[in-house]
């Protein structure tokens, strides 16, 4: 689609819109179908810290029992006896997936510590990896941890795999610290190559019948891409990373609105899962019908119309918008003014 090219990460995507991990690229036949719907680039299912601690676990404990009768068994790692994904079928799926389709395919490593992370996230750029987005899944339990301790995993995480690898490194971050901007404006000059806005947590909630807690999957809605939108234009010219929008996609007004807020690129699951791969090309085209309609001929021209000028006190703006929107919101209700 003419017009749609643009940069991620320093890779050259033909269009702005990124498959996010979802259940659709844990087989070759859901990454080829995500490009055959359209978009830009796929990022492949998090491979989870624990998966990597119990396929070790694993191994240890089958050689130790294969050691008591076969010397040669020290030095044999037997494949996983679970169906779980784990690394060694994580590492084929992308390999497979980068012969198989002519998007980047980005990996994805979800855990909370930097040990054990270089040596997965080195074996991803081995199997072709475009590029790693951080996954980096943390809620602090521990009442005594404090913030800056949570900030500080986060640069450790990136400094271990940045010294690891050479492919781009992307951190996907949540909205729960108590100042984003500042925690971005780190990552970014501890040399982060991109910022994913937002992790959605996937928060347990309690089933009143049986008295118990219930794990809750839900998909996103596009109401909740205010918070990562609104970030989004806080951070875009004020960072030199990559800014990727995540959360709240499912029609072609949303993929408009975060590019305008200053996004290189945009992601979406929920939008795939309800709709099939190829709701793809129906967020493109819609795009794409807008473009033409407001006279822009390419994606460059329109990103970050909207977002908030870098010379621009951004807290005085953000309190002006929030009274802006409280006064707006008076007039409809009760006529104030």
């Amino acid at each position: 689609m003419k017009g749609l090219g643009t940069s991620y990460l320093g890779l050259q995507l033909r269009n702005p819109l990124v498959a996010s991990p979802s259940p659709l690229s844990q087989t070759v036949d859901g990454v080829r179908s995500l490009a055959d719907g359209g978009v830009g680039a796929v990022v492949l299912y998090s491979l989870f810290e624990e998966q990597l601690r119990r396929e070790a676990e694993l191994n240890a404990r089958l050689v130790d029992e294969g050691a008591d009768s076969y010397g040669e068994a020290l030095s044999y790692f037997p494949p996983s006896t679970t169906d779980e994904p784990g690394p060694r079928q994580y590492l084929s799926l992308l390999e497979r997936s980068v012969a198989a389709v002519d998007v980047p395919v980005i990996g994805s490593l979800n855990g909370t510590t930097p040990g054990g992370w270089t040596r997965y996230a080195t074996a991803m750029q081995e199997a072709g990896a475009a590029a790693i987005e951080l996954n980096i899944y943390y809620l602090p339990g521990d009442p005594h941890t404090s913030g800056r301790d949570v900030e500080q995993r986060h640069l450790d995480i990136l400094a271990a795999v940045k010294q690891a690898v050479t492919v781009p490194i992307a951190v996907k971050l949540s909205p729960y610290f108590s100042s984003i901007g500042e925690v971005a404006l780190r990552l970014d000059q501890a040399g982060a190559d991109g910022l994913v806005l937002f992790n959605r947590f996937l928060q347990p909630d309690i089933d009143a019948e049986t008295i118990t807690v219930a794990a809750a999957v839900g998909l996103s809605h596009p109401t909740e891409a205010r918070l990562p939108r609104t970030w989004i234009a806080l951070l875009s010219g004020r960072v030199s990373a990559s800014l990727a929008a995540t959360t709240g996609v499912e029609s072609p007004t949303d993929v408009v609105n975060y590019l305008l807020a200053g996004a290189d690129v945009v992601m979406t699951t929920s939008a795939l899962l309800r709709h099939g791969a190829a709701h793809a090309g129906v967020l493109l085209d819609g795009l794409t019908e807008w473009m033409q309609r407001k006279g822009f001929g390419t994606v460059g021209e329109l990103r970050g119309l909207l977002a908030v000028p870098a010379e621009t006190d951004a807290q005085e703006h953000e309190r002006s918008g929030y009274v802006r929107a409280m006064r707006d919101a008076n007039s409809r209700l009760y006529g104030w003014t």
